[in-house]
């Protein structure tokens, strides 16, 4: 069964009347907005409260395919970055830079995936300043990192997509040391972004992959000893999918996936509880050029909405209409601009989640979700 969700130039639903949550909130940016002042090639950007001062900070991938410095810019006050630091000492070719407490002290540090050059893990000290600890990994085409506890002993892994190579899983020691690795998926999958979730209800984390160049994206179902042997197709070979989250849409206690798609719409696979997905629903425009996902309560109704970051066309906020097929859309950001990735919390301390941008090619961004005037 599958729903098409009809594009409009500001909101869209069948017929439906706007509910007063959608009518009422949109994100505001602006010059006063711009996380610092550089045109970077900017992969991804992640919020965590860095420097340990109970507001969120960002770090920012830059670089992708050619060397440039990554930066972090930490939060003063109501969510203005008028603080940045460089991160890390050399310009590196940076895909990701992942914010989780790895060595088990309290501190958030950042896991650093590059393409074709070293990855590897920068340790927080506490204060937001960071000192290179291992590395992990061989050189490799790194698209993503995800971070996980993917074998349930209470740390956090690391697993780094690489598109055209080998994915793999850093198990992490305990101590942010990831010297034990195993590889997950085809030998040359397309692989840009994987998701996890326990999509069997089995008690296990199972791994979602987003594939492009014409491959199909499945879902990975961990046996409950590491292997990820069974493999659930969704979609099909001709999507061009480049993002993937899994989260439940529908309210039916069961995880759905929620995949952006490069040329076409992008599409909610409804989960049954076993790992399968049996209907799809398509939502946003024919020709959506989506590059990042994120799902979160925008509008605080208690339904989980979706954030897209686009590249060549505004970004967008779907919001749920209460069943995860129905969506009215709010248009956020330029038209030029090529978010590649983002990033969702309440920056201003306000009670509703603000958004972050990662733009290729034009300056950084902040979104604050203010009521709408």
């Amino acid at each position: 069964m599958k729903f098409i969700v009809p594009a409009a130039s500001v909101l869209l639903m069948w017929g439906m009347s706007l509910s007063a949550a959608a009518e009422t909130r949109e994100f505001v940016g602006g010059v006063r907005a711009l996380l610092g002042t550089h045109e970077n090639l900017s992969a991804s950007v992640r919020l965590g409260d860095i420097d340990g001062d109970g507001d969120l900070d960002v770090a920012v991938a830059n670089g992708r395919h050619w060397p440039q410095q990554n930066y972090l810019l930490f939060n003063q006050t109501r969510g203005r970055f008028n603080v940045q630091r460089r991160l890390g000492l050399d310009l590196e070719t940076t895909y990701a830079t992942e914010i989780a407490d790895l060595d088990g002290d309290g501190d958030l540090d950042i896991a650093v995936g590059n393409d074709m050059a070293p990855s590897y893990v920068l340790l927080n000290d506490g204060g937001g300043r960071f000192i290179r600890g291992s590395t992990f990994g061989g050189l490799s085409s790194v698209r993503s990192l995800t971070l996980a506890d993917i074998d349930g002993d209470g740390d956090v892994d690391i697993l780094a997509t690489s598109r055209g190579r080998p994915n793999r899983i850093f198990i992490n020691r305990g101590n942010a040391i990831f010297d034990l690795e195993m590889t997950f998926g085809g030998p040359s999958d397309s692989t840009i972004g994987v998701a996890v979730g326990d999509l069997d209800q089995d008690g296990h984390d199972d791994l979602v992959l987003a594939n492009r160049d014409g491959q199909q994206s499945y879902v990975l179902l961990n046996d409950g000893e590491m292997g990820f042997k069974k493999r659930v197709s969704f979609g099909s070979s001709n999507d061009e999918t480049r993002s993937i989250a899994v989260a439940d849409i529908n309210g039916d206690q069961f995880p759905d996936l929620i995949a952006g798609n490069i040329g076409q719409t992008n599409a909610i696979y409804v989960g049954d509880g076993t790992g399968n997905f049996t209907n799809r629903y398509e939502f946003g425009r024919s020709d959506g050029p989506t590059y990042a996902v994120r799902v979160a309560d925008m509008n605080n109704d208690q339904l989980p909405d979706v954030v897209v970051g686009n590249v060549g066309q505004s970004n967008a906020v779907y919001f749920n209409q209460g069943n995860g097929r129905q969506f009215q859309e709010m248009r956020f950001g330029e038209q030029s601009s090529a978010t590649y990735g983002l990033d969702i919390g309440d920056l201003d301390g306000d009670g509703f989640l603000d958004i972050v941008t990662a733009n290729s090619g034009t300056r950084n961004g902040v979104f604050y979700n203010r009521i709408k005037r």
